[in-house]
């Protein structure tokens, strides 16, 4: 199944934490809702990036499914058969770099793209964590800006965000809905919080 499917979103009625799942799942459950509910305001959200996931809702459930696997498949296009190993996963892309770089690469004994394997790995090992953090402070910018701009805090809570303060975050986002908080502070620390 597609990752696009598969990767959970999670779904606010206001500031009510509604849905948490799969695409269609969440899709489904906010349609129900916006039944039930039609003046109300809904937004869904990567639960991996805090962006929000625009869905199409019109007509049957059977019909925004099609959609949604629709959109999968366009997101995620057949694989053609090509050089190298792709039943590693290995994506051939373009890479610039300078001459020496070139010749450098060109120099080590198991090739150029073995050394930029290695490379890269050693900086990922490198980086202490650095870029995890980096990304779970981005999500729950993203999803606090849409849901919590215009709370009490909301500045002070970015700023501790920021500087991974999280008895900061905890206190300046106290006050805000139950939800609304819970999600944020799991997308900081990048531990989803399930649905109670």
């Amino acid at each position: 199944m597609s990752d696009f499917l598969m990767k959970p979103r999670t779904a606010f009625q206001g500031m009510n934490r509604i849905a948490q799942g799969p695409v269609a799942e969440v899709a489904l459950a906010v349609k129900g809702a916006m039944q039930v509910a039609p003046d109300a305001s809904f937004l869904t959200f990567d639960d991996a990036t805090g962006g929000v996931v625009d869905l199409d809702l019109r007509g049957t459930p059977a019909e925004i499914v099609a959609r949604l696997e629709q959109r999968a498949e366009a997101a995620d296009p057949p694989t053609v058969r090509s050089r190298g190993r792709p039943k590693l996963g290995v994506i051939a892309r373009e890479v610039t770099l300078l001459p020496r770089h070139w010749d450098w690469l060109a120099q080590q004994p198991s090739g150029a793209s073995q050394a930029l394997r290695r490379l890269v790995d050693d900086a990922r090992r490198g980086d202490g964590g650095r870029s995890g953090v980096r990304e779970a402070q981005s999500a729950a910018y993203k999803f606090m800006s849409a849901m919590a701009g215009n709370l009490a805090g909301f500045e002070e809570a970015t700023r501790a965000l920021f500087a991974n303060d999280r008895d900061g975050f905890v206190n300046y986002t106290q006050g805000w809905p139950e939800d609304v908080h819970a999600y944020a502070l799991s997308l900081m620390t990048n531990r989803p919080a399930a649905l109670p």
